[in-house]
């Protein structure tokens, strides 16, 4: 599998764990109700099969891996959906998380 691929399907994990988590949180602290609260279940649902599409057999490579993008796209789903405003030390620790990922799932290995 490409790195592209790969990417894509994080961003996709990304998409459905925190919209998931996101859906949640309006339908219960924001009241919005069951619905909300449902959809969010189905795609955190999703989300737990997304992973499984990576290319690389590790289940905890993959989703430490994954946990970079988590703090990166958390970051951006909050100032596209919640107007939140990050920080220099927010911005900063995003970009050390997603070295991370690079090094993690991307650096050449022997074996």
């Amino acid at each position: 599998m490409g790195v592209v691929k790969s990417v894509l399907l994080f961003v996709l994990a990304a998409l459905t764990e925190i919209g998931g988590a996101w859906l949640i949180w309006q339908g219960f602290r924001e009241q919005r109700g069951l619905l909300w609260i449902g959809a969010g279940v189905v795609s955190l649902g999703i989300y737990g099969f997304v992973a499984t599409f990576q290319a690389d057999p590790n289940f905890g490579r993959v989703l430490a891996a994954y946990g970079g993008v988590f703090v990166a796209g958390s970051l951006l789903w909050g100032v596209v959906l919640d107007g939140f405003r990050p920080d220099r030390w927010d911005v900063i620790g995003a970009l050390i998380c997603l070295a991370g990922v690079g090094v993690i799932m991307y650096a050449p290995r022997t074996g």
